[in-house]
């Protein structure tokens, strides 16, 4: 396994503002559990996380549970009310399960998920999924200790780039087209999020683009890039087309630190290492802006299994980590950033003794595996 520290803390990388100063005051965390597997595993990561701030003597977190999804509809009439997104602003972060938009009855369905419009009314800019693989988790890729740092509000999904309309159009019936957006200024914070990452790291980013063919977008984002790599002269740079990148993780994944591009590549790539480093299930991930961030597991919300106790809470245990780490570097509770050591070592420590849920092999349900994490994170 690659020994380096892999805890993922992105707040250098993103803070334009002063941090804020640690107080005795409560974390207050938006709690959303979502649809089909959040309500079992956004519950799981909770309980999991208060038992780590306990154990070490932390202020307990004040969690602000809010309506968002399915439910929502139910109640509300639409998957994201504007109740929630008020209430969200006023909180340190939030929690957010995973959204089965396929399943809202329509106009819904085909409209911005709640994930979506949360990320593009806060302006949460830095998609941060790191793929690494655990001992005890069979994995193609048995070295991976990586991180892709995904652009998030532009590029080439047409939802994320648009003030307003999703960015689709049908001239005619028979034609459809998107718009793929590109700026300097999106591309500059994101590559600055990537350089002070693997300043952190092992010290070297791979920017993907595809500027052989998509010269003008991607490849004003891959010139940027290495503008913005001029100022980290302690800093490998490399260059990767998206094409060569997949076929690259695949040979010889162990070989990455971090990982730069552009909205859509990102989304497949990291999606790819997550399952080459053991499974999506272990994947998580964390969206953050300047000033708020959101814990949020790369995978979706599995409705198959659903209700039967054996969804994997791995990524969002994790996810809640990555977001207790960058409360902690921003000024928040000093606890939180222990806190997160302790869970991140806890699941580590779960699956190299063999615990796991099924779709990693095990036998545990997601109960057993949260109260297995939870032990561990008490024991130390």
């Amino acid at each position: 396994m690659v020994s380096n520290d892999c805890r993922v803390n992105p707040t250098s990388a993103i803070t334009s503002e002063p941090a804020r100063q640690a107080t005795s005051e409560p974390t207050r965390l938006g709690l959303l559990v979502g649809d089909g597997i959040g309500h079992e595993i956004v519950p799981a990561a909770q309980r999991i996380a208060d038992a780590a701030v306990a154990a070490v003597g932390g202020t307990p977190v004040a969690w602000v549970p809010l309506d968002v999804g399915l439910d929502a509809i139910g109640e509300h009439g639409t998957p994201m009310p504007e109740s929630t997104l008020v209430a969200l602003a006023d909180l340190d972060g939030w929690v957010l399960g995973p959204h089965d938009s396929a399943s809202y009855p329509d106009p819904f369905r085909g409209q911005l998920t709640p994930g979506g419009t949360i990320r593009k009314r806060f302006d949460l800019f830095a998609n941060i999924r790191p793929a690494r693989a655990f001992a005890g988790v069979r994995a193609v890729s048995p070295e991976m200790d990586l991180v892709i740092v995904r652009e998030n509000t532009e590029g080439f999904y047409a939802d994320r780039n648009m003030f307003t309309g999703s960015g689709e159009f049908m001239p005619t019936p028979d034609v459809a087209m998107a718009v793929g957006v590109v700026t300097r200024r999106a591309t500059e914070r994101i590559a600055r999020a990537a350089f002070e990452l693997a300043s952190r790291r092992r010290g070297r980013v791979t920017v993907v683009h595809k500027a052989n063919v998509l010269a003008l977008t991607t490849g004003l984002f891959r010139d940027v890039c290495h503008e913005i790599g001029t100022q980290y002269p302690g800093v490998e740079v490399r260059n990767e087309h998206v094409d060569a990148m997949a076929a690259h993780l695949v040979r010889r994944g162990e070989d990455f630190d971090v990982v730069v591009t552009e909205n859509m590549f990102g989304d497949i790539l990291s999606d790819l290492a997550g399952e080459l480093s053991g499974s999506l299930g272990t994947a998580p991930s964390l969206n953050a802006s300047e000033t708020k961030a959101m814990a949020q597991a790369a995978h979706g919300a599995a409705p198959d299994i659903a209700g039967r106790n054996r969804a994997n809470p791995t990524a969002m245990i994790l996810s809640t980590a990555m977001l207790f780490d960058w409360l902690s570097s921003r000024g928040g509770d000093p606890a939180l950033g222990r806190a997160a050591e302790r869970i991140q070592s806890a699941v580590a420590n779960t699956l190299q003794a063999g615990v796991a849920t099924a779709d990693l092999g095990g036998l545990a349900s997601t109960a057993e595996f949260a109260e297995t994490v939870t032990a561990r994170v008490v024991r130390h």
